[in-house]
């Protein structure tokens, strides 16, 4: 009886050690603001995904503040956590962070935001999705919708990171092909609803005759269109980009006209899977690009659908 009791135990402390090292498997997420209502959608596919995986996953804001969120990768590290996954608040800011992880041997995954450094190290991976095309999309969808001539406005994202300069860039580069749509205004609004809201009121207070207002998010975008209806302007083509379910629904309600989807899910997904390769020294892609989609009214059930 005593052996039997023994192997028991044996056998409960080899099932217990078994599930203790399944459990272990940890990440540490820092995201530049909760605030964010399209990073509120990358937190959520995120979480889903883990559980899924048998991840735990340790979420940090960093309130736009880059100090801070140096702060919260040395704190994942001196935790010991398996890999780190960043959505950087200054994408010309992550060299620390880069550094920081490299050389304690923890991988690193950016996420959303790719880095300024040209060159980055082995254990870094990113995942995003190529912002000028974003930029493109737009910006032909409202010239087509223009005819090629009229005035619009550019409402920025945040000015520290590389996907406003690229968006922006995108935008640009499509409306150089008709020299009869002039670029009348741009703003930073910084992503956020409100913002875009006020600076749109400004704009059409001061007197400024546009036809179309190109935002670098669906939250300014949002905000844009709140601002028009609210003086009577409803002829101003409202263009945005993420996809959001607000920005969807903004669409079904002709308050936007278009926007870009940026998919949450596989961009959430996919930066797990590659910190999950890299723990497992598993051979797999430096830079992953998730593909970005236009969704107009004709195709909004498509989307609708993939958002649920």
């Amino acid at each position: 009886m005593p052996s039997k009791r023994r192997f028991a135990a044996l056998a409960l402390s080899l099932m217990l050690t078994s599930t203790a090292a399944l459990a272990e498997l940890r990440v540490g997420v820092t995201m530049s603001s909760f605030d964010d209502n399209y990073l509120t959608y990358l937190r959520e596919y995120m979480s889903e995904k883990a559980k899924t995986d048998g991840v735990q996953l340790q979420f940090e804001d960093a309130r736009n503040d880059v100090v801070k969120q140096l702060s919260q990768v040395q704190s994942f590290i001196s935790q010991k956590v398996d890999a780190v996954i960043v959505n950087p608040v200054d994408t010309m800011a992550t060299r620390t962070l880069t550094n920081a992880a490299t050389k304690a041997g923890v991988p690193i995954v950016y996420i959303n935001r790719r880095p300024d450094d040209p060159q980055l190290p082995d254990g870094v991976v990113t995942v995003t999705s190529d912002d000028k095309e974003a930029g493109r999309l737009q910006a032909q969808y409202v010239a087509d919708k223009l005819e090629g001539k009229g005035q619009v406005a550019i409402l920025l994202g945040d000015l520290a990171n590389n996907a406003t300069h690229n968006r922006t860039a995108g935008i640009k580069e499509t409306l150089a092909k008709y020299p009869d749509i002039t670029i009348v205004e741009e703003q930073t609004g910084a992503w956020q609803r409100d913002k875009g809201m006020d600076l749109t009121s400004n704009w059409l207070l001061a007197g400024k005759e546009l036809n179309a207002v190109l935002s670098n998010n669906d939250e300014m975008a949002i905000g844009a269109a709140m601002a028009l209806r609210q003086a009577g302007r409803t002829d101003v083509l409202v263009a945005g980009v993420d996809g959001t379910p607000d920005g969807l629904a903004a669409i079904k309600r002709g308050l936007m006209a278009v926007s870009v989807y940026q998919d949450a899910r596989g961009q959430s997904e996919a930066s797990l899977d590659a910190a999950l390769k890299m723990i497992n020294k598993t051979p797999g892609e430096q830079h992953v690009v998730i593909p970005y989609q236009l969704i107009t009214p004709q195709n909004l059930a498509e989307f609708q659908a993939l958002t649920k």
